[in-house]
C-alpha cells in the first residue's frame, strides 16, 4: 500500500446523550482532514459541543454513489477521512457499508472506532436472551414485503432485533403478531436521552399501550425467538392449502363461512374480496 494513501475512520457517535463518545473518537474527529456525515445538521451539533472545527461534508443514501467515489478519490490522494452516521456506529443500516466496500476494493485501510449502538443497547436492556441474536435492521416498508420477511424468520430460535420508524411502529407490530404470534417483546425509544423509555411485555400488550398513548422517537425492537416446541406449530397447516381448502378447514372448526372468509384474508394478509370471490366461483 502506498504511504500517501489516506485512512478511513469509522467513528461511533452518541445515539442520544452527547457524553457517550470516546476520547479516541474525539481525537480522530479533530485530526482528520474531513468528516463525512450522514446528517450534517446533527453532526454539527456534536462538533460544536466539543469545539471541533474539522471540515464537514454530507454522505447519505441519496448521494452515496457519486459522493462515495469523491471520498474514495480524496483518500487515494492522501486525505484522512472520518465517517459518522446519524447516530451510533457507521456501517450498520446506513450507506457507510458501501463506502467501506469501495475503500477495501481500493486497498484503503479502514479503521473502526467502536462505541454506541442502538441495537445492542436495546438488546441488553430487553431482558430477553442475549447469547445469540439476529439483527434485521429495518423491515421492508410495504406490508406485503414486511410479512414475507417475517414469515421467513419466524422459525428462528435466536432473539430478533429490529429498527423501526415512528410512523410504522404500529403496523410493524401488528404484522409481528400476525406472522410470529404473541411473543415477548421489548420496545425501546429515545435511548440515552432525557425521555428514554423501554416497554416490555407481549406483542399484544405493547400494541395496546402504543395505540392508547402513541410514543414518539426512533424505535429499537427486541423480540424473543421461536421456542423449539413451537416451531412445528408456527408452520401453519394452511400454508399448503388453497383459499377454498383454508375456508373449509375453518368451517370444520365450527366457523361460519362469512367469518371464515374474514379470518383467511387476515391470516394470509390478502383482501377479503379475493377470498370471497374464490368461494363464490366454487359455488357457481
Amino acid at each position: 500500500m502506498k504511504k500517501n494513501i489516506g485512512k478511513l475512520y469509522l467513528c461511533a457517535t452518541p445515539i442520544g446523550n452527547l457524553e457517550d463518545i470516546t476520547l479516541r473518537v474525539l481525537r480522530v474527529l479533530k485530526e482528520v482532514d474531513l468528516i463525512a456525515a450522514e446528517d450534517t445538521r446533527n453532526t454539527r451539533k456534536l462538533l460544536s459541543h466539543y469545539d471541533i472545527h474539522t471540515p464537514l461534508t454530507s454522505y447519505h443514501r441519496h448521494n452515496q454513489q457519486d459522493k462515495g467515489m469523491i471520498l474514495i478519490n480524496k483518500l487515494l490522494e492522501g486525505q484522512q477521512i472520518a465517517l459518522v452516521s446519524d447516530a451510533g456506529l457507521p456501517g450498520i443500516s446506513d450507506p457507510g457499508e458501501d463506502l467501506v466496500k469501495l475503500a477495501l476494493e481500493k486497498e484503503i485501510e479502514v479503521i473502526p472506532l467502536p462505541g454506541p449502538s442502538a441495537a445492542v443497547t436495546a438488546l441488553v436492556v430487553s431482558g430477553l436472551p442475549t447469547r445469540s441474536f439476529i439483527f434485521e435492521g429495518f423491515l421492508p416498508a410495504s406490508k406485503k414485503a414486511r410479512r414475507k420477511k417475517l414469515k421467513e424468520i419466524k422459525n428462528q430460535t435466536k432473539t430478533l432485533v429490529f429498527y423501526e420508524a415512528p410512523h410504522r411502529i404500529t403496523e410493524m407490530l401488528e404484522d409481528v403478531l400476525l406472522c410470529l404470534g404473541n411473543r415477548k417483546v421489548s420496545l425501546s425509544r429515545e435511548l440515552t436521552k432525557k425521555f428514554e423509555e423501554t416497554l416490555r411485555g407481549t406483542v399484544q400488550d405493547i400494541l395496546e399501550q402504543i395505540k392508547t398513548n402513541r410514543p414518539r422517537g426512533e424505535f429499537s425492537i427486541v423480540i424473543e425467538g421461536a421456542k423449539p416446541e413451537e416451531i412445528e406449530t408456527l408452520t401453519a397447516p394452511w400454508e399448503k392449502m388453497t383459499l377454498i381448502e383454508h375456508v373449509k378447514y375453518l368451517e370444520k372448526q365450527n366457523c361460519e363461512t362469512k367469518e371464515a372468509i374474514k379470518k383467511v384474508a387476515k391470516i394470509r394478509g390478502i383482501p377479503k374480496r379475493e377470498v370471497y370471490n374464490a368461494v363464490l366461483e366454487t359455488k357457481n
